[in-house]
């Protein structure tokens, strides 16, 4: 007979969502807590926004907080190292060893 973990995610009484692993429940968990602070936030605003829109708007937000705290300026958009080499000014080794295979 097999042994399974699961962790399962709870929310005011109902189960939401099961995991195999912690770390992704715990994340998930995290990031419903984020749509419940920004859905505080929405229904403050100024403008009129259905229970529905706000929800939706909150849960999309949280599940991209990287891109929003990049947009927001509380972070800063992580550079991807391909595109970092790519743009490394070259070295005189560099251009040494190109004129090197231009005469071969």
């Amino acid at each position: 007979m097999a042994v399974e973990s699961r962790f399962v995610v709870i929310r005011n009484g109902v189960e939401v969502q099961t995991f195999m692993d912690k770390k992704t429940a715990d994340d998930y968990d995290k990031m419903l807590d984020i749509a419940d602070n920004l859905m505080g936030v929405f229904n403050k605003a100024p403008v009129e926004l259905s229970e529905d829109v706000i929800e939706e708007l909150s849960i999309y937000l949280a599940q991209n907080r990287d891109d929003v705290l990049v947009a927001i300026q509380a972070k800063k958009a992580a550079v991807k190292k391909a595109a970092k080499s790519a743009t490394k000014p070259a070295t005189k080794k560099d251009t040494a060893d190109a004129n090197n295979e231009d005469i071969k």
